[in-house]
């Protein structure tokens, strides 16, 4: 059974040693994948997967080992080990990812990207593209230095004015700061620097409250765009370089007048149900501007379709960070100065969870989960998909956050969006959508079977979870619910007998439990009600009473 992979991808290099493969090529791929995603190396295998073999002279593990050690700057330490495939021998390097920027002893600093066609090659590492590995890496905050060739009167005196409203109106804006005079205030939020003696901007600062010629001279990365489509026709085409808290402001106001809004009634009450939720493009937003690269030419981007709305942003999600684990990784970005001053303004979380308010703007409303699938290593780009508000399951969120006096959890709201759609789930096929772990999802059922929204039925691994009795009749659909708990119960004494049938007319409490998946005490309550009927009898007792057919 073949153990190489068959084809080559970002983290998995082929190199054919057939005529021994050069030293120094060999180290710059070491250094290429330690500065990207780290990954494995055989040495011996051609481009096509072909097994051929590695040189003698690259049999020696330890001494290869040793050769990149002496080759890299800081020493990059692999592990390589002589396998073998297809009865040939072929040198595995194993290679991890660098917490730092690496480089050749000769000084040269390589990264790794995937072409046109999909195979991966090494390339230089620019010098702005070390900022961007940095950052990503938590080890540099861009936002937090000086911004080259800026001064304190590239600040707009407006936008001075338009951060101390946004402090006093939102509500969690730390008011403290608005007894600061300027000069401090700037200092608190990380506005500006001091060099040698004299202030400056920060990159932060800029990006807040700066003119717009002065950004757009001095940062030309920092762009946005605001467009709407309706089938092929453009309806919105907005671009700017304007300061951040004014982009809000106005892309906000841009959303409101494409985002219809439809009433519903529970009973005395109306809600209006918005296409997209308010609070999770605005979480969508910041995120995008908080956690893109600066260093690179782009712009944050949001676009209005027929299908949805996207929200994308220069740069790939920081190093940890995955579409699988965004909802359990610890909150952390590119650019944590700009993330605080964000978060003391009062305009972004001050938890630092702002996706788990984008998830549950789309739960709430019965509608699909956010899309962040189409996130590459240069662009994060979130998805919400237009779609019909579930009114039902709307009105029963709504009702039991009232009840319980507080929100439900994410968790919470996705196991219940999950339920609702599929109907009937096990644990591992929750945790397996949710990407959540095991003991979380455990935990969150329990706490959703005590409140009364769902059942559950069967035993270990083939427990499954239903919504609950109550759940289904408060949404009038108490068929619904006997479709998918009341079939089996039904089944169940006729299920009994004829097991019974089959071993000589006689069973146990064990046998209906293992038959039917339920408890003990369960098992002895169907066998009660066979009695009660006389379709059964006791045979006779002791430690292991048995039933007979009447």
């Amino acid at each position: 059974m073949r153990t190489i992979p068959i084809k080559e991808s970002l983290t998995i290099e082929f190199k054919s040693d057939k005529k021994k493969y050069s030293d120094a090529d060999l180290v710059d791929e070491i250094v290429g994948m330690t500065n990207t995603k780290g990954g494995t190396l055989y040495l011996g295998v051609e481009d096509n997967g072909e097994v051929t073999g590695v040189h003698p002279k690259h049999k020696d593990a330890i001494g290869v080992t040793a050769l990149i050690a002496n080759s890299t700057v800081p020493s990059v330490s692999v592990r390589a080990e002589v396998i073998t495939e297809e009865e040939k021998d072929v040198l595995k390097i194993e290679i991890p990812v660098s917490r730092t920027v690496v480089s050749t002893s000769s000084g040269k600093m390589l990264r790794r990207r995937l072409k046109a066609d999909g195979s991966p090659e090494v390339i230089p590492m620019y010098s702005y593209e070390v900022v961007t590995r940095l950052s990503e890496l938590a080890l540099l905050d861009f936002s937090a230095g000086p911004l080259a060739g800026a001064t304190i009167e590239d600040f707009d005196p407006n936008q001075r004015i338009r951060l101390r409203n946004i402090i006093q109106n939102k509500p969690g804006g730390e008011k403290n700061l608005l007894g600061l005079q300027d000069d401090e205030l700037d200092k608190a939020l990380r506005l500006t620097t001091e060099v040698d003696g004299k202030i400056y901007p920060t990159v932060t600062g800029m990006l807040l409250i700066g003119k717009e010629s002065s950004i757009e001279k001095l940062m030309p990365t920092a762009k946005a765009s605001f467009q709407v489509l309706e089938g092929t026709k453009v309806r919105v085409n907005i671009e700017t370089s304007g300061p951040l808290l004014e982009v809000f402001e106005k892309f906000e106001t841009y959303v409101d007048a494409w985002n219809p809004e439809r009433e519903i009634e529970y009973g005395l009450f109306r809600t209006a149900i918005p296409e997209f939720d308010k609070a999770a493009f605005r979480e969508g937003l910041i995120n995008a501007f908080c956690h893109r690269d600066y260093t690179m030419l782009g712009t944050v981007r949001v676009l209005i379709d027929d299908e949805g709305m996207t929200i994308s942003s220069p740069g790939g999600f920081i190093d940890g960070v995955t579409v699988d684990n965004l909802l359990t990784v610890e909150p952390h970005g590119k650019n944590p100065a700009l993330a605080d001053a964000l978060k003391r303004i009062g305009l972004a979380e001050k938890t630092g969870r702002g996706i788990d308010r984008i998830y549950e703007g789309s739960i709430i409303y019965g509608r699909p989960w956010p899309d962040f699938s189409e996130t590459t290593s240069t662009n994060v780009k979130l998805f919400i998909q237009r779609a019909k508000a579930d009114n039902r399951f709307t009105k029963l969120i709504a009702d039991e956050q009232n009840r319980l006096g507080k929100p439900l959890s994410i968790y919470s709201l996705m196991i219940l969006s999950l339920l609702k759609n599929e109907r009937r789930m096990d644990l591992a096929r929750v945790v397996s959508m949710t990407h959540l772990s095991e003991s979380k999802i455990r935990s969150s059922i329990e706490n959703l079977i005590e409140d009364g929204l769902i059942e559950g039925s069967g035993n270990g691994k083939s427990r499954t979870y239903t919504l609950s009795g109550r759940v289904y009749k408060e949404s009038n659909q108490s068929i619904q619910y006997v479709r998918q708990t009341g079939i089996e119960k039904v089944a169940y004494p006729e299920m009994i007998l004829k097991l019974a049938r089959t071993q000589d007319g006689i069973i146990t409490k064990q046998d209906v439990a293992e038959l039917l998946m339920i408890t003990p005490n369960q098992a002895y309550s169907e066998i009660k009600k066979l009695v009660s009927e006389k379709k059964l009898y006791k045979y006779c007792g002791g430690k292991y009473t048995k039933y007979k057919i009447c």
